[in-house]
């Protein structure tokens, strides 16, 4: 369900008009306007793609989780069908508008149960068009033929069920419990992919993280030049070997003098850094004059301390 928020009201418009504002999903688009598309003037002739069984059975889910909070609650939704349905993601789908007939058209208790009914029913119309690929399903029997010919046989009647005596929620859900289980396992499914990509970003982030303190750190001329020493502060010390480190990173050149772009090098390196591996390794000066022989647990503390030491500076200035 999309959030309502809050209102207020407003004579901003020229009237008293009362506005309700509700969670913001970037992109969003109704059912109508995702599966409904028309073809020149032809109003009542929409076209669309065919949508699979399983789509269905996934929005049946959906929309009936949905009721089934609704009308726990001791309330009705009265806003479903394509217009009033938003698609959020690939086939996510949330309803909106909830709330607004209940402050514009408000009803008494005995009212509640007839309109949990049509709940029901409209939640029946709403996949009987989709199936049907037609917003007009007052002359159901004609579309359900069109159903019959596309999707099972179990989808036409529990359709047909919702339509004609649309049962109470708890016992829908209950005839669609497999379907249900059906569309937990692709949730289920999706947050490991979600899982697995964030893994890959986090790890990116760190990546990135150490980049940015290494360029923060070398060939840096000042930081503070009251002292000839703080002018060459990147150069002295182990901000030194940082530098060395650097291009040890991303400065190789093969044999014949040619730079190599080995981008598992650099992935390798900046690992072992963030770890603060025990291996060793040898930065050679440019000049090729010096070699120090230095770890990467080595080359880590360092890192943090220089960068700890112009964190310092910041704050002090």
């Amino acid at each position: 369900m999309v959030n309502v928020r809050g209102c207020f009201t407003t004579r901003e418009f020229g009237d008293s008009s009362l506005i309700i504002y509700t969670d913001y999903h970037p992109n969003a688009k109704t059912l109508a306007e995702h599966r409904f598309t028309y073809v020149g003037s032809q109003r009542g002739r929409p076209y669309g793609a065919f949508v699979p069984e399983q789509v269905l059975w996934s929005y049946l889910v959906q929309l009936a989780s949905a009721l089934k909070a609704i009308h726990t609650s001791g309330l009705a939704a009265r806003s479903i069908s394509p217009t009033k349905v938003i698609l959020t993601g690939k086939n996510r789908i949330r309803l909106n508008g909830l709330g607004i007939l209940d402050v514009l058209q408000p009803d008494d208790g005995k009212a509640v149960f007839k309109a949990q009914e049509e709940d029901m029913q409209k939640l029946g119309q709403l996949i009987l068009a989709m199936a049907s690929n037609s917003t007009n399903v007052a002359s159901h029997p004609k579309t359900f033929d069109i159903v019959t010919r596309g999707y099972s046989l179990r989808l036409k009647d529990c359709i047909s069920a919702l339509i004609d005596n649309p049962p109470p929620i708890d016992a829908f859900l209950a005839a669609i419990a497999d379907q249900t289980i059906s569309a937990m396992n692709s949730v289920l499914h999706l947050e490991d992919e979600l899982t697995s990509t964030l893994m890959g970003e986090l790890e990116n982030g760190r990546l990135v993280r150490l980049v940015t303190r290494l360029g923060f750190i070398n060939e840096r001329q000042e930081y503070n030049s009251h002292t000839p020493e703080q002018s060459q502060w990147s150069e002295t010390g182990e901000r030194y070997y940082l530098k060395l480190f650097r291009d040890y990173v991303f400065h190789q050149v093969s044999s014949d003098g040619r730079p190599v772009l080995d981008l598992g090098h650099v992935v390798s390196c900046l690992n072992k850094l963030d770890a603060g591996s025990e291996e060793r390794i040898a930065l050679v000066t440019r000049d090729e004059q010096h070699v120090f022989i230095v770890s990467y647990k080595e080359v880590k503390a360092g890192l943090d301390s220089a960068f700890r030491e112009l964190a310092k500076v910041q704050r002090r200035t």
